[in-house]
């Protein structure tokens, strides 16, 4: 099969395609009114040049394989030669053109360049002589099938990397020239689509994780579920718990709640309020797992499939109290970006293991057996506690900490046990409509991605 192909320059270029040795070996079957072709002779390379950074004037447009990266022609940055700190020399390339990088990292990062300017001898500039929609040529370039040929014949370990000979041979499937534009249109749609999808499920992922905190914030105000009158005033709960109770009634506290509940601190309610310790590790035994910051999962939940463990020799140091165990409120303590996460331990996620202890990272908030932990879970969830938190931060900046007198002097409103059941339930029953609805949304999701 011959196919002509008309130059820019007025000459044709006569492709000789799936009848000679060249091509007996193609990829996959296309259409019969399609051919194959290489990069090497539907661009030229060779129209691209050199030059010395000292030659480049200041405010010329730079592009740099991090701007690459980004994947939108909004990145070619206008930047003075102090501004840029580059040396060297870079490719010169023209509007229009497509830019490749060579660098496996950013193999499927392509772009049409929207104006002229420089670029890193990492990036190829494609200029295309012949009938043929860059958009078409860029998204064959991302595509699996181009992705997956320049991995075979990449080269290097430290930085694999795509030789220019290789690019230019890679082979691409050539439809006519309308039908390309036809592909670029219906390809961009179907990508606006998915990217309204995305938008979509980042909106909603927000729009639930502020009707979760509003659920939250109504919960410990009393305006969640009704009161009783008959359920025990928690005055007596906490008297009960401790008969020296005495309430601090100094009337500075956060907010109003209502008449059955009461005003106490965090202390009152703990049979063991404290950080963990400094543990010794093992390098070979397995068996006594550390709960460190990491285990409190930043999307949730706990897991110990990361932590370290104790040395065994060490463990008689441990008391018993150390010993985490089932409605355990768990609180990081130090750490910019992980300080103040909170996590309900569950003694489920020990698996095999004995018992695990917290590392001096962590505080445990472990209440008495007649305050529900779930509740206080959701209180110490928040975000008035969170803020609470966040305001009384020790340390710099790099290493912000949690002192344990934050949570002894935590105020905290305590309803009657009776309520707090009916909170918890709620907000479970809530939440659980929530997540079924993003985990809906999330299906459809990747069907669409996969349709």
């Amino acid at each position: 099969m011959i196919r002509t192909l008309r130059l820019r320059r007025g000459f044709f270029l006569s492709l000789t395609i799936s009848d000679t040795p060249h091509y007996q070996n193609v990829p996959f079957e296309i259409p019969d009114n399609w051919g194959w072709t290489t990069l090497e002779e539907i661009s030229n390379y060779g129209d691209c040049y050199n030059v010395s950074v000292t030659d480049i004037a200041d405010n010329e447009w730079i592009l740099e394989l991090e701007d690459l990266e980004k994947d939108t022609a909004a990145i070619i940055q206008k930047l003075s030669k102090k501004e840029r700190n580059i040396k060297g020399v870079r490719h010169k390339f023209k509007k229009g053109d497509v830019l490749y990088s060579k660098l496996r990292t950013y193999l499927n990062k392509v772009l049409v360049a929207p104006k002229a300017g420089y670029c890193t001898t990492e990036i190829i500039p494609f200029n295309s002589y012949c009938d043929i929609s860059t958009h078409y040529l860029c998204h064959v370039l991302r595509s699996a099938y181009f992705l997956d040929y320049t991995q075979q014949c990449g080269y290097g370990v430290k930085m694999p990397r795509l030789s220019t000979n290789d690019a230019c041979k890679g082979m691409v499937p050539l439809p006519p020239l309308s039908e390309q534009q036809r592909i670029v249109m219906e390809i961009d749609k179907w990508l606006a689509l998915i990217d309204q999808i995305e938008q979509g499920k980042a909106d909603l992922q927000n729009t639930i994780k502020q009707t979760k905190s509003k659920i939250l914030d109504l919960a410990i105000h009393g305006k969640l579920v009704p009161q009783d009158p008959n359920d025990e005033p928690s005055i007596e709960l906490l008297q009960r718990i401790n008969p020296d109770f005495t309430p601090c009634d100094n009337g500075h506290y956060p907010f109003d709640v209502p008449n059955e509940w009461k005003w106490c601190k965090m202390n009152d309610l703990c049979s063991f309020l404290s950080r963990g310790k400094s543990p010794k590790y093992s390098e070979d035994d397995k068996t006594y797992p550390v709960f460190a910051q990491k285990c409190n999962l930043k999307e949730g939940g706990i897991s110990l499939e990361q932590a370290k463990f104790l040395d065994p020799s060490t463990i008689n140091k441990w008391d018993s109290k150390y010993k985490l165990q089932t409605g355990d409120v768990l609180v990081n303590s130090t750490g910019t970006g992980t300080v103040g996460r909170t996590r309900l331990f569950d003694e489920s996620c020990l698996g095999k293991y004995p018992f695990v202890v917290p590392d001096s990272h962590v505080s445990v908030v472990r209440t008495y057996e007649e305050i529900n932990s779930e509740y206080v879970f959701a209180y110490m969830s928040s975000q008035l506690i969170q803020q609470y938190i966040e305001d009384n931060l020790a340390g710099s900046t790099n290493q912000k900490e949690l002192y344990i007198g934050v949570l002894e002097n935590l105020y905290f409103p305590l309803p009657p046990i009776k309520e707090q059941q009916r909170i918890v339930q709620k907000i479970e029953k809530l939440f659980s409509v929530l997540d079924n609805i993003q985990n809906a949304f999330r299906s459809v999701f990747v069907y669409t991605s996969k349709g």
